[in-house]
C-alpha cells in the first residue's frame, strides 16, 4: 500500500513533466517560441507564429495525449476483467480490429467520418468476441487468452495491409490509420476524439470499484452480492469502447496498454480507483513522448509513434511472457 504522500508527490512530478513534455513538442520543428510568447500569443494579442503552431501542432499534441491516456486506461481495465497482466488491446487484437473498420468506414463513407469512432468500436468489440470465445476451454488460460489474441490481431492487420496495397494507398485517411499517423491530424480529428474518450473515461472511473472486485475468486464477489458476468460485460464495455475510438483516430498502437499499467502499478499501487486516473497521466505522457521522439530522431523525416512503441514495448512483452510462463505453467 503506498502512501498518500508517496501517491501525491508521483501525481504532481508526473503532471509537471506532462506540461514540459508539452512544450518541448510545441517547440519541435522549425517554428519555435518562448513560454511567455505562447502564453501571448494565445490569451493577450495575435502572434502569427504562435497562430500557425497553434492549427499545425496543437491538435497533433492533444491527439497524442488523449488517445494515449485511452490507450492506458484500456489496457488497465483488459488487464483487470481478463485477470492477465500482458492483456493489451494492440496485442490481443482489439485495437486491429477496430482499425479495420475504420480503414473501411474512412475509404468508402468518408461522409460518416464523425462517427467513425462507433463503427470501430463494433469492430472492436467483435475482435473481443473472437478473443473470449476461441480462448475460452473451460476457463479463460492467460497464455492462451494472448495466443488467441496476437492470432486475431495478425489476422486484421493482413486484411488492413491487403486493402491498402490493393488501393495503392490511394485513399489518405485509411494510410494514415494503417500506419498510425498522426501528422495531419486536425482540431475536426481531436473533437471527433474528445466526444467519445470522455465517455469512455468516465465510465472507466467508474468501474474501478468493479475491478478491484473482479482481482477476487468470483465465488467471494458473487458472496458479497456482485453481478461477476454484468460486471465483465461493463468493464469490457468501456475498454473496448477506449481502444476502439483512439484507434479509429490514432491507429494501432501496440505495447501503449501494456507497459504503461504495469509502470503505473509501480508507483501508485493496485488499487483502480487511484490507478485508473494516474494511468490517463501517465499515458498520455508516454504516447507524447513517443510522438516527439518519432519527430527528433530523424529530422526532417518523421518516425511513427506506433514504431517507437513497438521498439520499446517488444522487449518488454517478452519479459513479461517469459514471468507468465514461470508462473502459469
Amino acid at each position: 500500500m503506498k502512501s498518500k504522500a508517496r501517491i501525491a508527490a508521483v501525481y504532481t512530478i508526473t503532471a509537471v513533466m506532462c506540461f514540459g513534455l508539452f512544450l518541448v513538442a510545441v517547440n519541435t520543428g522549425s517554428l519555435k517560441v518562448t513560454p511567455q510568447q505562447l502564453f501571448r500569443g494565445l490569451f493577450v494579442e495575435y502572434d502569427k507564429t504562435v497562430a500557425t503552431i497553434y492549427d499545425l501542432r496543437f491538435p497533433r499534441i492533444f491527439i497524442a495525449m488523449l488517445g494515449g491516456a485511452a490507450m492506458a486506461v484500456s489496457g488497465v481495465l483488459f488487464q483487470a476483467v481478463m485477470k492477465n497482466p500482458l492483456a493489451d488491446p494492440g496485442i490481443i487484437g482489439i485495437s486491429s480490429g477496430a482499425s479495420f473498420t475504420a480503414v473501411l468506414i474512412t475509404a468508402f463513407y468518408p461522409r460518416l467520418f464523425f462517427v467513425t469512432p462507433v463503427f470501430a468500436f463494433l469492430g472492436g468489440g467483435f475482435a473481443c468476441f473472437l478473443v473470449f470465445r476461441l480462448s475460452w476451454k473451460g476457463g479463460l488460460n492467460p497464455l492462451r487468452l494472448i495466443l488467441v489474441g496476437v492470432a486475431i490481431n495478425a489476422m486484421f492487420t493482413g486484411l488492413m495491409s491487403c486493402f491498402n496495397s490493393a488501393t495503392g494507398s490511394a485513399y489518405t485517411g485509411a494510410a494514415s490509420i494503417v500506419n498510425a499517423n498522426i501528422t495531419m491530424k486536425t482540431w475536426d480529428d481531436f473533437k471527433t476524439l474528445v466526444c467519445y474518450a470522455v465517455v469512455g473515461l468516465v465510465l472507466s472511473a467508474c468501474a474501478s470499484k468493479r475491478c478491484d472486485l473482479l482481482s477476487l475468486e468470483d465465488k467471494t464477489v458473487r458472496s458479497l452480492g456482485v453481478n461477476v458476468n454484468g460486471s465483465r460485460l461493463f468493464i469490457s464495455f468501456a475498454a473496448c469502447l477506449l481502444a476502439s475510438i483512439s484507434t479509429a483516430v490514432i491507429g494501432p498502437i501496440s505495447f501503449l496498454g501494456l507497459i504503461v499499467p504495469h509502470i503505473a502499478r509501480l508507483l501508485v499501487g493496485s488499487g483502480h480507483r487511484i490507478l485508473i486516473p494516474y494511468t490517463m497521466l501517465l499515458g498520455a505522457f508516454t504516447f507524447l513522448l513517443a510522438d516527439t521522439i518519432g519527430r527528433t530522431v530523424a529530422y526532417p523525416y518523421e518516425i511513427s509513434a506506433a514504431v517507437i512503441m513497438s521498439v520499446v514495448g517488444g522487449p518488454f512483452f517478452i519479459i513479461l511472457l517469459r514471468r507468465s510462463v514461470k508462473k502459469n505453467g
